[in-house]
């Protein structure tokens, strides 16, 4: 019977086409810290959990060719056995909980068996070590058997190599919609070797220190809200003030710093949460004013910090958008189909949690799209009766129209964001201002905070 961790060729053709296709799902796809990867295992990648299937996907686009990445998921997943078939092929085990049954959970020995076997051969574990997944942007308590693995793990493999734990933070501009921004930031690796003694005379103190450590270390990664109390308030501040601490900070306006001044934010509010819980309290209040009035006036949070366009210059954009119109509806034409299959399906399916979207809109999508591109480039040639050989060039065509045209869908959609921005400003002073006071009111409790 084959390993889970060998590498036939037709799985290391897929974990190639997956790797370049989920790259190509986001409009920003960035990784920071990489150089922490170890050059060969044995380690366990442990990633926070926000967005189901694309977070073991992050993983495998960083994880190298030159071995597996094997990773545990929940048990139910593999109930019917033509999925199970397919986890099994994309290298994923099952993971028992007490939901699964009790009976069940005497599986779960012969499971970590196998992950330090794949540890063993010097192949990598990815293990979510928060155990479930969550729509919230923080860490959550981990669980313990990522730890149960490493020790075991380390306790087979003796003194000869020691088993690493590597820490990854995914922060992700959206959890539903494709062509965001995913920014996967890979940390210092943990030294399992540097616990056994501790864990030979203790093992409960020593996996207490390893957690604390890791959930220290991915704290660090991300955005992290660790608040049960205001989390919608504090997630709303994230955006409101994004801007004016990365001005504070002196930092250029780019996606992975507005990421560290998104971080600073969220730790200057985890700071008022403890020191001043009446402020925390009275953010709660602005934050729910704030939101309340500026969909009310259907206003974006980011046109507030765009710095005003003369008329002049208004006009002259809205002529280049036009003028450049025809890209956008080549792109929409070709792409409407297979951008919006996935939607349909998902909504068919009822599917509610919005944690599972980008995985079933990306798995569905790595199917459609290249279908209907080749469909629609043999239809256009049977119509046209243009050289067959051409198809080498329309697929390209279409795939590269449809990413201008979402850029161009972007720059159409902030412009009229702008253009009503300045409408509400001029016909609806009194609210747009109150809404500028209660802005301020939030950001000043923000940046004159500084721990």
């Amino acid at each position: 019977m084959p390993k889970i961790y060998e590498r036939p060729l037709v799985y290391r053709i897929a974990k190639k086409y997956i790797a370049s296709s989920f790259k190509k799902f986001y409009n920003e796809y960035i990784v920071l810290g990489k150089e922490n990867i170890p050059a060969e295992g044995p380690f366990i990648f442990a990633p926070n959990h926000l967005n189901a299937l694309m977070d073991a996907l992050a993983v495998i686009s960083v994880s190298s060719h030159d071995y597996a990445t094997v990773f545990l998921a929940r048990a139910d997943m593999f109930n019917k056995k033509q999925v199970a078939d397919f986890l099994t092929f994309a290298k994923i085990m099952p993971a028992f909980r007490i939901r699964d049954g009790i009976e069940n959970l005497g599986k779960n020995a012969e499971i970590f068996d196998k992950c330090v076997e794949v540890l063993e051969t010097n192949n990598a574990m990815g293990i979510m070590p928060e155990g479930n997944q969550e729509l919230e942007r923080k860490i959550r308590p981990l669980v313990k058997g990522i730890f149960r693995v490493a020790f075991s793990a380390q306790e087979k493999i003796g003194t000869a190599k020691n088993v690493k734990i590597v820490p990854v933070g995914i922060d992700l501009g959206s959890l539903k919609k494709a062509q965001s921004h995913i920014i996967i930031n890979i940390g210092k690796p943990i030294d399992v070797a540097q616990y056994m003694e501790v864990y030979k005379e203790n093992a409960p103190v020593a996996t207490n220190q390893i957690r604390d450590e890791l959930k220290k270390r991915m704290e660090s990664l991300v955005l992290h809200l660790g608040t049960e109390k205001h989390y919608a308030a504090f997630e709303s501040v994230t955006r409101i003030a994004n801007i004016l601490m990365l001005k504070e900070m002196e930092m250029t306006d780019n996606t992975v710093n507005r990421f560290y001044a998104r971080q600073e934010i969220g730790k200057r509010l985890l700071n008022i949460e403890k020191n001043e819980p009446e402020k925390g309290d009275q953010l709660d209040a602005l934050c729910s004013d704030f939101e309340n009035l500026r969909k009310d006036l259907n206003l974006y949070i980011s046109n507030f910090d765009t710095k005003q366009k003369t008329g002049f210059q208004t006009f002259i954009q809205g002529i280049g958008l036009a003028a450049l119109s025809p890209i956008l509806l080549t792109g929409f034409i070709f792409n409407a189909l297979p951008f919006f299959t996935p939607v349909l399906i998902r909504k068919k399916l009822n599917v509610k949690f919005e944690g599972f979207y980008s995985s079933l809109h990306y798995g569905i999508g790595i199917i459609t799209f290249p279908l209907f591109y080749i469909t629609q480039a043999i239809l256009l040639l049977e119509l046209t009766g243009l050289a067959w050989w051409l198809i080498l060039l329309i697929i390209p065509f279409e795939y590269y129209f449809g990413k201008w045209a979402m850029k161009l869908y972007k720059k159409f959609r902030k412009y009229f964001g702008e253009l009503n921005h300045q409408q509400v400003k001029k016909n609806k002073p009194e609210a747009y201002n109150q809404l500028l006071k209660i802005r301020k009111s939030i950001t000043d409790m923000v940046l004159n905070n500084k721990g």
